[in-house]
């Protein structure tokens, strides 16, 4: 490892952004933040991390004239403002990028990141799964996966060969649902109390749905170039197993962490290397039980339904997506029940699948698809309502 990394943060403000920060603080003989982006919505708390980090470039979609009142006396900052500022602060030179923005608009910022030959760690699943082709075309080892199930498979496929892998198994917490046999009258309060994991509003309804087990299926499929036939998933409520490689010979490699992000954070913004004590260890000395079984796909149609666009490729992926985004949107708002969540995302497939591109060759491309998605789907919300 060199004496420090040179370290980007997209989404700064965010779950992610804020545990890497966490990191960079313990351990400040390893890493130099050098940019920071992130939305407009905490403004405050962006200004307060680029001071406490002595951090000399920020990029916002807030207000400049505002941000830039934050600052008096030493603390000086440039500030790079408007829509396109994470992808102009992810093409600044370092050694890692790490994308923690959520939504399909991380895409951008990580294509200006590989395209200036920065390594991504990379925690925006989206792009993957909107624009894989795109991202792929710079080569796997600029990426570093942050989820931390994509973070187990890379480490238990290094106990082998690629050759070797019969399978993968991702694991899932199962949501707040798992054990609830009647959906229709889920509530936001219900859906956002996770029993395991503290995320943001949408991944977590997209760990009720078990849409985001869903998009992690396409996101392993790029980021290991697996065929979908190779890539299953199964309910692990306790998730301390983040993910399996099943072998030829019949050995399965599991990756076991307690149930927070740190440790795949760590791990990727360290460029793969094992910072000590990134996160508190499995307490060995105390009893353990640990379950598996099967997802249920009629009770959670996002798994197949995602896989089904995965396989078909080109645009669907996208559709899907951008879908969903609208989607869990509208019930967070109230406007839809959550069992039309996955109901809308399918509609919207079903109907533009036919017209979707059959390769995507660029980020207007996949741009053009999303919008025509969102249209749709906000037709249907409305016919919904």
């Amino acid at each position: 490892m060199p004496n420090q990394i040179d370290l980007v943060i997209l989404g700064s403000t965010g779950s992610i952004g804020v545990q890497a920060l966490e990191i960079v603080e313990a351990n400040p003989d390893k890493f130099r933040v050098v940019a920071l982006a992130a939305g407009s919505s905490n403004l405050q708390l962006l200004a307060d991390q680029a001071k406490r980090f002595s951090v000399p470039v920020v990029g916002t979609t807030g207000d400049r004239e505002t941000f830039t009142q934050m600052f008096t006396g030493k603390n000086k900052v440039e500030v790079i403002d408007g829509s396109k500022s994470s992808s102009e602060i992810a093409a600044i030179a370092c050694d890692i990028v790490l994308n923690g923005i959520s939504g399909s608009i991380g895409l951008g910022p990580t294509l200006a990141a590989l395209s200036v030959g920065n390594k991504v760690a990379l925690a925006n699943k989206e792009s993957l799964v909107a624009g894989g082709d795109l991202v792929m075309a710079f080569g796997r080892d600029q990426i570093i996966p942050v989820d931390s199930e994509h973070s187990a498979l890379y480490q238990c496929f290094l106990s082998g060969k690629a050759s070797e892998v019969k399978q993968v198994i991702l694991t899932a917490s199962g949501g707040p649902f798992r054990d609830r046999n009647k959906l229709s009258d889920i509530s936001v309060a219900d859906a956002l109390n996770h029993p395991t994991w503290s995320m943001g509003p949408v991944v977590t309804i997209n760990s009720a749905t078990l849409m985001n087990k869903g998009l992690e299926i396409i996101e392993a499929h790029y980021l290991f170039d697996l065929p979908y036939s190779k890539i299953s998933a199964v309910i692990h409520p306790q998730s301390i197993v983040h993910s399996m490689v099943e072998f030829i010979d019949g050995s399965t490699i599991a990756q076991a962490s307690p149930p927070n992000m740190k440790g795949p954070i760590a791990y990727a913004i360290s460029g793969t290397n094992r910072i000590s004590k990134a996160t508190a260890p499995i307490d060995w000395s105390a009893k353990q039980s640990w379950e598996f079984m099967p997802i249920d796909n009629a009770k959670f149609p996002a798994v197949d339904l995602a896989r089904r666009c995965g396989e078909l490729g080109g645009g669907l992926p996208a559709i899907f997506n951008a879908a969903n985004e609208v989607a869990v949107e509208a019930f967070i708002n109230r406007a839809i029940p959550f069992v039309k969540i996955v109901d809308v995302v399918d509609a919207t497939v079903q109907k533009l699948g036919g017209n979707s591109p059959i390769t995507i060759g660029s980020l207007s491309d996949v741009s053009a698809i999303e919008d025509d998605a969102r249209v749709l789907a906000n037709q249907l919300v409305q016919e919904r309502k």
